[in-house]
């Protein structure tokens, strides 16, 4: 541990599960305390209190669905109350709804994807503004994702999604620097839960997924994504703000194919 977050105080939202838990054991291993949320509380409890007990470090774990204004003006309350102010937001959350044809999806697919996405970053980031500012700055970092870059087959509502984030993220950038607020983004792809899952559940489903990655290997939650959102969180990027960070191996370069193998089968449905 080298310290590079020492006594700065973090909040990761999915931070239980998934790109969200190496996340916080990232920022926790660099001395931040850390308020870890997710709607699994108890999940978010556990993991923080491994994290204490591991990193020597104060983290609290809550329930919180950030598709839900209270809860996300609760995070903060929570974090402001525990660890007296806020210097790092992490808006991992996210939902990926039913995997259906753009035609398919339904209004409330839309709706449940932009609350937790864009609706949950907004309302994270303008209620954590007026402590950030108190504190003379703080670092913002917001998911985008390589599904938006190349139009990812059946995650329509998603892809929208991220490019409202994308949009907010750069908007943010240009009207909080003066503040010394800093905000970027990244498009990481990893072991995350869903991608886990799919391991877990389908044979071969790791080789064929980074057979086109220039690395060939999944990104490590804990050791190939922690490490960039540390580094935004850090002083080492006082001056990166607007930015977005590929941290998918090379992954965006040649993209990936999203064509679901049953196509025919899914628009007889339509």
């Amino acid at each position: 541990m080298t310290g590079l977050v020492q006594d700065k105080v973090a909040i990761v939202t999915g931070g239980a599960k998934g790109l969200g838990h190496g996340i916080s054991r990232c920022l926790a291993r660099e001395g931040a305390y850390v308020l870890i949320t997710g709607r699994d509380g108890a999940a978010a409890e556990k993991v923080a209190a491994e994290i204490s007990t591991e990193f020597g470090v104060r983290a609290v774990g809550m329930a919180a669905d950030v598709g839900v204004k209270a809860d996300v003006e609760a995070m903060i309350d929570r974090a402001v109350a525990e660890f007296g102010g806020i210097d790092i937001l992490v808006n991992n959350a996210s939902l990926l709804s039913d995997n259906v044809l753009l035609e398919q999806k339904t209004d409330e697919m839309l709706k449940r994807t932009l609350e937790i996405g864009t609706w949950g970053s907004w309302w994270a980031m303008r209620a954590a503004f007026p402590h950030m500012k108190a504190r003379g700055g703080g670092s913002i970092v917001n998911f985008y994702s390589i599904d938006a870059q190349t139009g990812a087959w059946l995650h329509a509502d998603y892809n929208m999604n991220k490019g409202a984030i994308m949009g907010l993220t750069r908007s943010a950038a240009v009207e909080w620097g003066r503040f010394n607020i800093r905000t970027n983004a990244i498009a990481p792809t990893g072991m995350g839960q869903v991608f886990a899952q799919l391991v877990e559940d389908v044979p071969g489903f790791l080789d064929m997924a980074t057979a086109s990655n220039p690395l060939k290997r999944a990104g490590d939650p804990e050791l190939d994504i922690g490490p960039v959102v540390l580094f935004l969180a850090s002083e080492m990027s006082r001056f990166v703000n607007g930015e977005l960070i590929n941290v998918d191996g090379g992954q965006h370069l040649p993209g990936y194919v999203s064509v679901p193998h049953n196509l025919s089968e899914m628009e007889a449905q339509t």
